[in-house]
């Protein structure tokens, strides 16, 4: 998770990107974790995910077709939301967006979504603030196309919440070089890098276009998103 959107960027070296000595959550533990505080549903074509846990502000609204914005806060401790439309199932799609982010603190803004045979969480990810990774990143190398160039990264999840239950899976990650808010991420040229690189992806389950703050260490988050799919 991410901060606002002062995108406070973090440079990303090739290799192993390190994970920090402190445990920070991560999409699969607030959606599927035991103290997860999830509203899921569907919307006017679309598939709505809320989450919040902990102290703090965290203001979710769902707006009418592809829209939500979100106001947050977070506080000291275990603090930090999530929350984004999209599809379920997900796949090959041009998940088109427009709208605001600005973050201050952990945060990001990214296509999100999960496969199963195999079970694979993933993350398309167009800006951000703090990268905190809670499991060493593997750079596996950079792609161009017309829509940005991308720098792909693996991690591994062990014995970690899932779509599935607690069990240990992959993530693959597709970071941004130049960070945007707003575009075209178009879902399929994403996969078709990956499998190049041997990555392979299941059974599409569901993906949102997701905003999401959190506190990391003793460092909180705040910020303001405005988001209209379509």
């Amino acid at each position: 998770m991410l901060p606002s959107f002062l995108l406070a960027a973090v440079a990303l070296a090739p290799g192993v990107v390190s994970a920090p000595s402190a445990s920070f959550p991560q999409l699969g533990d607030l959606l599927h974790g035991e103290k997860s505080k999830a509203i899921q549903t569907r919307q006017g074509g679309y598939y709505w995910s809320n989450w919040h846990e902990g102290g703090g502000q965290f203001q979710c609204q769902n707006g009418a077709g592809g829209s939500y914005s979100v106001n947050w806060q977070s506080s000291g401790g275990s603090s930090g939301f999530v929350c984004g439309k999209g599809w379920s199932p997900g796949g090959n799609r041009a998940v088109t967006y427009s709208g605001t982010y600005e973050p201050d603190g952990p945060s990001y803004l990214a296509v999100y979504g999960w496969t199963t045979n195999p079970l694979i969480e993933y993350y398309i990810m167009d800006a951000h603030g703090d990268l905190l990774p809670n499991e060493p990143w593997t750079s596996k190398g950079n792609f161009t196309i017309d829509e940005g160039t991308y720098e792909v990264f693996t991690s591994t999840r062990v014995n970690k919440p899932s779509i599935i239950g607690t069990t240990t899976f992959q993530q693959y990650w597709s970071v941004r070089s130049e960070q945007r808010v707003g575009g075209t991420i178009t879902t399929g040229k994403h996969f078709d890098e990956w499998s190049k690189l041997g990555l392979r992806l299941g059974g599409h389950n569901y993906m949102i276009l997701a905003t999401e703050g959190y506190t990391s260490g003793s460092t909180t988050s705040k910020g303001t998103s405005s988001i209209s799919l379509g």
